[in-house]
């Protein structure tokens, strides 16, 4: 993205601090600008996205499926095929309009209502009507409404944390006349403000330079704007497997009804051939599998506090290679406190361990005199606190006297104190160590010391300040910071305290093989102190301004060495996820921050934290973390996992059990013998079929050492090779098994109602095997009984209980053409289902060995 630069209007059009532009100069910018707002070229309407959706060959497929039945008279099949349908089209249709809300997001972070000089008067318009050269009147608590260049300013401090990602708001001062126009967002002392930024204390007046999509914030905007989410591996794979298996399957189908016709000469049979042929190939179980997988993975992860906008994202998630993650808010609780103190003549040392002691409490106590008595600035806020927690009463019974303002000149400032009746004075002071050493009057030793202790705290990853204070007569309040005879009470050190859950979250990252890697906007010895603590981990660290420096193809080859990124820009964090992702890599990105958004849309999985998170950051991620939990993005991780296996799983089942349904749709055809499957009897196993791979499948637990091993390769396809061998290979198994019994009983004589019941459960028989056998990885036979599912005991109950009901009932057996089967029937359909079983488990042990 490009550096913002100064837009300077046109001369006309100039305004002085005291008149500000006049109201037609004011219209005629915002007819020749624009409004300061993002512009909505682009998009997305619910009806065009629901044109794009239906234009997936998986959802066609779908949809042609549920037509089918349809069309075959069975009502009840046709319809929960086309509710699924209708539920996915609606399901995405609400997911990508609210990404679509990213853009308005921002729009009200770039057009707050502003106080602008207009005709020598101040007047507060909306937002989306300020101008480049605009006159702006900036308070503390105002969100700047446009890019401008800073003309006065007293005491002004600014948070601009959504463009930065650091937690402490920053120095402003006036513009000069060698300033450069093209700075940019953070570090103080900086005379320009950014729109989206807060004003969290003092004043001042600005010229905007900058509003709608020129300003910073609104380049962010573009960027979101030009990026496209890559559409899932997962769905992808799926739908090009689902149009090439409907492509094969009726196929198959035409032959066999042209076969069947020629060469047995009955053409309505032919037509019943063929309808179950397609039937029993046609492979509607893929998309409804992929629908309810990540449905209900999006279900169990919010359980943890994890809400899913993508749901492709949760298979994405497991396969996660890089996590990239940003340090304040997201590792850190975005919130200052007090964590070390040192006193002249010590070492450092935590707070906490100065519980009673006095020197601690007056070190507070003073500090918070220094600040705001009713603070906004976030380390002010952390001053008042600790004073708090230690007992101090801070400004009880006081009345402030005088304030001394921080200037770039002196880092420093004070209060001036009435306590009660009392004459005397008491002055507060805190600012930068060197500051406030000059002005105790330290000796070279002394402030070597506190340079040398506020260094060692400020590696650390600390913000420190000296504190100071003075007692002083009545009357000369008009004295100046230099004149009081301040005494050094000793430094605070700050810092934006890590949260509970990380290091342990970090931890199993790390042992699922996944990298942390952290991309900030802070220093680099702030980051390398919350990297430690993380246990990140002390690698290399590159700054914005060394990835500015590299041309795409260095920073490739450079990220995989590079744990923690500093000082980075927005558009320096979009180029080091596209590095790593142009690396190999699978990236997850978190954030909270507008100026996280780019990346978080254009990572492979974007989570953004539900509580701090900005709605422009919620909106571009796909995974929202509700309580800010970082520890949340593990138990998202082994979700993910859990759905790809299973999903694995799934489909094996779904191969494997369609080719002894497709071999005895074909089967009469090649021997002569009366059909085995009709459509009515394939409809009735899809009964069987579809719950097992929608709700069996999907509720198994997670593999052993899921966590332990690492993501599997980016290369890996869904569709594997050997998946597709063992899957047909156990079908082929279960074919041989069930044609056997089929041609057996043709052979022996058996009536055809009879031999078609005993091949119905032959093959139901050899279904339940392959569940079995599909359910674990693992090669042990006891896992297949023993792994607890409920969801699977109730299918067994359902089945049993469906199988009991044709064998006993008379009217069903005349509508399905069976008949009742005999002891030795029963013998040899248990005999099918136990003995493939046992070869499916020895097959396994020969694939793992």
């Amino acid at each position: 993205m490009p550096q913002s630069a100064i837009a300077t209007p046109p001369a006309k059009a100039t305004a002085s601090s005291a008149t500000g532009l006049t109201q037609a100069q004011a219209d005629a910018l915002l007819e020749r600008d624009g409004p300061n707002e993002l512009p909505r070229a682009g998009r997305r309407t619910p009806w065009r996205i629901a044109l794009e959706v239906l234009r997936e060959p998986m959802l066609a497929m779908l949809l042609a499926a549920g037509l089918i039945y349809l069309a075959l008279g069975d009502k009840t099949e046709a319809v929960i095929l086309l509710l699924f349908a209708l539920l996915s089209i609606a399901i995405t249709i609400i997911q990508e309009s609210r990404t679509e809300n990213v853009l308005e997001a921002l729009r009200d972070l770039s057009a707050p209502r502003a106080l602008v000089i207009r005709d020598g008067r101040t007047t507060r318009i909306a937002g989306r009507d300020v101008v480049a050269g605009d006159i702006l009147v900036l308070e503390q608590g105002d969100r700047v409404a446009a890019d401008a260049s800073l003309l006065e300013t007293s005491e002004l401090e600014a948070d601009e944390a959504l463009l930065t990602g650091e937690s402490v708001a920053v120095r402003k001062r006036a513009i000069r006349p060698d300033d450069r126009d093209d700075a940019v967002p953070g570090g103080d002392d900086l005379p320009l403000v950014f729109s989206g930024s807060i004003i969290t204390r003092g004043r001042g007046l600005a010229l905007a330079t900058a509003t709608g999509a020129r300003s910073r914030i609104g380049q962010i905007g573009q960027s979101l704007a030009t990026l496209e989410t890559e559409a899932p591996r997962l769905q992808q794979e799926t739908s090009r497997v689902v149009t090439l298996c409907a492509i094969g399957g009726l196929g198959i189908a035409a032959l066999v009804v042209l076969l069947y016709g020629l060469f047995r000469g009955s053409w309505l049979d032919a037509l019943l051939a063929g309808i179950a042929t397609a039937m029993s190939l046609l492979p509607e179980e893929f998309p409804v599998v992929l629908t309810i997988f990540l449905a209900m993975g999006a279900w169990r992860i919010a359980q943890v506090g994890v809400l899913t906008r993508r749901t492709s994202a949760i298979e994405t998630m497991g396969a996660a290679t890089v996590l990239c993650t940003d340090k304040t808010g997201t590792l850190t609780q975005n919130r200052m406190s007090v964590a070390e103190l040192w006193f002249p003549g010590g070492a450092p040392s935590p707070l906490a361990d100065h519980g009673d002691d006095p020197r601690a409490s007056a070190l507070l106590n003073i500090a918070a005199l220094a600040s705001a008595p009713v603070p906004v600035d976030p380390m002010e806020v952390a001053f008042h606190a600790a004073a708090g927690e230690a007992g101090c009463r801070i400004s009880e019974g006081m009345a402030l006297v005088r304030a001394h303002g921080l200037t770039p000149e002196l880092l420093a400032m004070a209060h001036v104190w009435r306590d009660g009746g009392d004459p005397s004075r008491i002055v507060a002071a805190k600012g930068a160590p060197e500051a406030v050493g000059r002005l105790c009057g330290l000796g070279t030793q002394d402030l070597a010391e506190l340079e040398a202790a506020a260094q060692a705290m400020a590696g650390r990853g600390m913000r420190v300040l000296a504190v100071a204070m003075a007692k002083i007569g009545g009357d000369d309040p008009a004295m100046a910071l230099a004149d009081y005879r301040l005494t050094l009470l000793g430094l605070a050190g700050l810092a934006d305290p890590l949260r509970e859950s990380v290091p342990a979250a970090v931890a199993q990252c790390r042992k699922a093989g996944i990298r942390v890697v952290m991309i900030t906007g802070d220093h680099a010895a702030t980051a390398r102190s919350i990297a430690m603590q993380a246990g990140i981990g002390d690698g290399q660290i590159m700054l914005g301004a060394d990835v500015a420096g590299l041309s795409d193809a260095e920073l490739i080859a450079r990220v995989p060495d590079v744990l923690v990124f500093a000082r980075t820009m927005p558009d320096q964090k979009l180029r080091i996820v596209n590095a790593l992702k142009s690396a190999g890599e699978v990236v997850a990105m978190t954030g909270d921050g507008v100026n996280d958004a780019p990346a978080l849309k254009a990572a492979h999985i974007g989570i953004a934290m539900g509580k701090r998170g900005t709605d422009v950051a919620r909106e571009a991620a796909s995974i929202v973390l509700v309580e800010d939990d970082f520890g949340a993005i593990v138990e998202a991780i082994r979700v993910g996992r859990r759905i790809y296996d299973n999903i694995r799983k799934a489909l094996a089942f779904i191969f494997g059990v369609h080719v002894p349904i497709a071999g005895l749709a074909i089967l009469p055809l090649m021997f002569g013998l009366p059909i085995i499957l009709a459509p009515l009897q394939i409809a009735l196993l899809e009964m069987v079929i579809d719950p097992v791979c929608a709700l069996v499948f999907e509720a198994e637990r997670e593999e052993s050492r899921a966590m332990e091993r690492p993501p599997r390769p980016t290369d890996e396809r869904l569709f594997s090779l050997p998946l597709v061998r063992r899957a047909v290979l156990q079908g082929v198994l279960a074919l041989g098994v069930v044609g056997g019994i089929a041609l057996g009983a043709d052979h022996y004589g058996l009536a055809p109602d009879r031999a078609r019941t005993l091949s119905f459960f032959a093959l139901l028989s050899a279904i339940l095997a392959l569940i079995f056998a599909n359910r674990s990885f693992s090669a042990q036979l006891s896992h297949a009984f023993l792994r607890n599912n409920v969801t699977f005991r109730f299918v067994l109950i359902f089945i049993a209980i469906g199988g009991a009901l044709i064998l006993t009932l008379a009217p069903i057996q005349r509508i399905l053409r069976f008949a009742p089967l005999h002891a030795l029937d029963f013998a040899l359909v248990l005999a099918c289902g136990l003995g493939l079983l046992i070869a499916y488990e020895f097959e396994k042990r020969l694939g793992r060995s």
